[in-house]
């Protein structure tokens, strides 16, 4: 009778109790602005991204992470909504209105009960709009209010870093979700300041990509680059310290990315394998096994969403989000293996249509590629225009900068036209690279007779597979992807010959090309 007396008892203290709720996962995304793979972590000598390589070490570095589409506003798009730039509409392109049927993972967390905000750069550029006209808040809430003083005038004065911390304050006791949006490193660049403030020297650059010159100039712009990277790296690794000071580094989902490569010419703006190569770094110390691993499996922005979701425990068929074709990452997390883990990750669909005006009728330059078993074929569809907008316009798709203003001087002063065609010159309508052997893609394989069967068989598949994922292109309807209204200047082509005068920041005076261009 004692016994059961003391069971009775239990019993009934253990049916009182109240289960406290399981502690929901934060979510911190860090994005850069057109870094490529140069982090100190991939093995780049010249650049030293110690919180970059912190979490990789102590999560997941990704090897094969790629962006659908190498420019700013298609590749936050991909990001936000988990599906690819071809099957966004009008979000396929640069600087356009967000269609409003397609719903953001961070406007389902904040569905969910999720604390939700941003600082720095969100999807941009472009607009979103509600269907009553008013602005539509893709990322919830910002948080601006703190500046700082940057080592440079090009360099932000947005304290990343502060505003985070009043983030996390605001947060409470809510599960929280937050957008690092950096602007680094995209240009422009105070020239030789990573010599002059970042104490690194010409000689540092160990390796220059096959498309520029070897000169001061292009290692000037590498170093200037790479003053930004480690700037950027150093408000990344303050917040480490403020989530492990708040108990919360453990409980938080941690991506560090880049939304493309760097914006130097033939790199941003193209689909080559440095366009669209980005680097991908997971920490998750509640949510990954055997931390330290690389992983080879090909992933890319589209996974992010649907990884968003499941980490905040939500069905994507459920959340009101169109179908993602992205996959979350949760098969890689809960593995303990390094190399290759889910076997049909074996391959990366890219491709563009309209990036910057610059064109005649504001028409883009369609491209659809694919990376399968070390090689990248490239189909373009439209192998008349000129690939980084037209030489009068001043190569609009390619960001002003030292290498890009090096590269047209050099050919207008017959110094050079061979670095400049393969920046700026036109294409042929295929290309194919062997990237093992030609990782800068220079080295043009297409129509060599030894790699017929490779990229017959690339191109059957790769259009099989756009297909399969509602192309328009592929169906014969890619001309509505450019007759989407750009949200900046419409009809720019024709009012700039026409004399129109335009404030262009992101390109220099001396990229316009003043006499006709032969190709």
């Amino acid at each position: 009778m004692k016994k059961i007396f003391v069971f009775l008892v239990l019993l009934i203290v253990f049916s009182s109790y109240k289960k406290q709720p399981l502690q929901k996962t934060n979510i911190l995304y860090i994005v850069a602005d057109d870094a490529g793979l140069d982090m100190s972590a991939y093995g780049r000598t010249w650049v030293n991204t110690p919180a970059f390589d912190r979490i990789a070490k102590e999560g997941i570095l990704f090897k094969n992470a790629y962006t659908p589409n190498a420019k700013c506003a298609p590749s936050r798009s991909c990001m936000l909504t988990g599906r690819n730039p071809w099957q966004l509409d009008a979000a396929m392109n640069h600087s356009i209105f967000f269609p409003n049927y397609f719903k953001t993972y961070p406007e389902v967390l904040h569905e969910n009960g999720y604390f939700v905000g941003y600082t720095g750069k969100g999807y941009a550029p472009g607009k979103a709009l509600k269907e009553d006209g008013s602005k539509r808040e893709l990322l919830i809430k910002d948080f601006l209010a703190l500046k700082t003083t940057p080592p440079t005038k090009e360099i932000s004065n947005n304290n990343y870093a502060g505003n985070f911390g009043e983030f996390l304050k605001a947060s409470g006791d809510k599960p929280w979700a937050f957008w690092l949006g950096f602007t680094e490193p995209h240009r422009a660049y105070e020239y030789g300041s990573g010599v002059a403030k970042g104490g690194k020297k010409l000689t540092m650059v160990d390796r220059i990509p096959d498309y520029y010159p070897d000169s001061d100039t292009t290692r000037h712009d590498l170093l200037d680059y790479a003053l930004e990277i480690e700037y950027m790296d150093s408000h990344v690794a303050q917040i480490l310290k403020t989530l492990e000071e708040a108990g919360q580094l453990e409980n938080t989902l941690i991506v560090f990315t880049s939304d493309h490569g760097m914006p130097f010419p033939r790199v941003k703006g193209n689909q080559y394998e440095n366009a669209n190569h980005v680097p991908f770094a997971v920490m998750w110390k509640n949510g990954i096994k055997n931390p330290g691993r690389l992983v080879n499996d090909y992933i890319n922005m589209t996974d992010l969403a649907p990884t968003f979701l499941e980490a905040a425990g939500i069905e994507p068929q459920k959340s009101g989000m169109r179908p993602m074709s992205g996959k979350s990452l949760f098969d890689i997390f809960k593995s303990e293996k390094s190399g290759q883990i889910d076997a049909t990750r074996n391959f990366q669909l890219v491709g563009q249509e309209r990036h910057d005006f610059g064109r005649p009728k504001d028409v883009g330059y369609p491209v659809r590629g694919m990376h399968k078993n070390g090689f990248l074929y490239l189909k373009n569809y439209e192998p008349d225009r000129w690939p980084a907008c037209n030489p009068e316009t001043g190569y609009l798709n390619c960001d002003g900068g030292a290498i890009k203003t090096m590269l047209l001087a050099n050919r207008r002063k017959g110094i050079d036209t061979y670095f400049w065609k393969l920046s700026f010159g036109k294409r042929p309508a295929q290309e194919l690279y062997d990237l093992a052997k030609d990782p800068d893609c220079v080295t043009n394989l297409a129509q060599n007779p030894a790699y017929q069967g490779i990229k017959k068989r690339m191109e059957k598949e790769m259009e099989a597979k756009l297909l399969a994922q509602g192309d328009l292109r592929m169906q014969g309807y890619g001309h509505l992807y450019e007759q989407y209204p750009g949200a900046e200047i419409n009809g720019f082509y024709e009012r700039f010959m026409n004399g129109e005068k335009f404030k262009l920041g992101w390109v220099n005076e001396s990229d316009f090309e003043k006499e006709p261009v032969e190709d």
